[in-house]
């Protein structure tokens, strides 16, 4: 046997004699082997996870339900899963960028279009994702086995600054966090944090928004006047932003692209997990799910007359939502008939698979118990929007 040690007495590799295997050991213990078919076997790492890795939905913003720009973005989620927030500092657009680093074809961007400097102690701007409880359960929050969380993701800007990345447990108002630097103009950089397990406070196993991951930007002295919370603490606002120098609302020059955004258990950052599209997609319709009249006639379904004018159905949903979605439509564009214009639309009753959809048509003249098409009426632009996000 022949043996070659490194620089660290710690580390051997073996080269067995005997046969063409490779043996690799740490302080004596042995960890994976190479075998002569070339076949690398990993037997003892608490690093190295298989199976689904990220944790957080549309971290390669490929989903984007809403649209793909959104002028003067006041907050809330534009693209899909992504929550833009916003008090005061300026005005910005939001779009899915086609600008992304290799392996990647889109990213989230932030434009600043009307410049502001903080004024008042709640300013904020970030970027933020909620996650579910009950698809936390991995990180053995509040026992003596938390696992350690680690985030990686992409980030270009015109323009060098701090960021904090933190995360905040809703559940029992909890936080850690710790600041990034944006180092080079206009070249995309990637970073990452880990962050040690928390042994206090359980995370609930339900469909509620337990846990938050947040990049903050800039802010306020209400956000930002406390420290860097680099250990799990018992939240204090002033801590959530401490750190975070990154003035995208001082220059309409400015933007910020993010993506390649993952969350993962473990104290390594592993290759980013890419997924279908059609995977992403049904992951995001568990919180929003939108019909759209992709071409001038599209059916929407088979509704039943209740009378001359009013017509009931049911919408079955793509996927089951989080929870029982709010009901909105473009109040604009459909028939009934498929010759009777609607003039109202709404819902009974929404559950979590499927909403009882009313539609009136004030000219209509229909017979009790006829089946007719809902549909767009020559209008590209109907939809139907559900909406159960954290």
């Amino acid at each position: 046997m022949s043996t070659i040690k490194s620089s660290s007495a710690n580390l051997t590799l073996n080269a067995d004699g005997s046969g063409n295997d490779i043996k690799f050991q740490s302080n004596a213990v042995e960890k994976a082997s190479l075998t002569d078919a070339g076949v690398f076997l990993d037997i003892n790492s608490s690093n190295v996870r298989s199976g689904r890795r990220n944790i957080v939905e549309n971290g390669a913003m490929k989903v984007a339900q809403r649209g793909t720009s959104f002028p003067a973005a006041a907050g809330g989620v534009q693209l899909d899963r992504w929550n833009f927030g916003l008090s005061n500092l300026g005005a910005y657009t939001v779009t899915q960028d086609s600008d992304a680093p290799a392996g990647f074809a889109n990213s989230y961007k932030i434009d600043c279009t009307t410049a502001a400097s903080i004024t008042t102690s709640t300013d904020y701007i970030l970027v933020s994702q909620r996650i579910e409880g009950q698809d936390l359960q991995q990180l053995k929050k509040g026992t003596a086995s938390a696992e350690s969380i680690t985030v990686s993701f992409w980030v270009k800007s015109n323009k060098a600054g701090d960021i904090q990345v933190n995360l905040n447990d809703f559940d029992n108002s909890r936080l850690i966090g710790n600041t990034i630097t944006v180092n080079s103009n206009d070249t995309w950089e990637q970073k990452s944090l880990t962050f040690a397990g928390d042994t206090t406070g359980a995370l609930d196993d339900d469909n509620g928004g337990s846990l938050g991951l947040y990049f903050w930007l800039n802010a306020g002295t209400n956000w930002a006047s406390g420290s860097v919370p680099t250990s799990w603490e018992t939240k204090d606002n002033t801590d959530r932003a401490a750190g975070a120098t990154f003035a995208i609302n001082d220059s309409t020059s400015n933007y910020f692209n993010i993506t390649g955004i993952q969350l993962e258990v473990g104290s390594v950052a592993t290759e980013f997990e890419h997924r279908s599209y059609a995977e992403e997609l049904a992951l995001c319709q568990r919180y929003y799910q939108r019909f759209v009249s992709d071409a001038s006639y599209t059916a929407f379904g088979v509704v039943r007359a209740a009378d001359s004018t009013n017509c009931k159905g049911v919408l079955t949903y793509r996927t089951t939502m989080r929870a029982s979605p709010t009901f909105a439509q473009s109040n604009t564009g459909f028939n009934i008939g498929p010759q009777y214009t609607v003039t109202s639309i709404g819902t009974t009753y929404a559950g979590k698979d499927c909403a009882w959809v009313d539609l009136t048509s004030s000219g209509a003249s229909l017979t009790a118990g006829q089946a007719v098409v809902w549909n767009a009426n020559n209008n590209a632009a109907a939809y139907v929007e559900l909406n159960s996000e954290l």
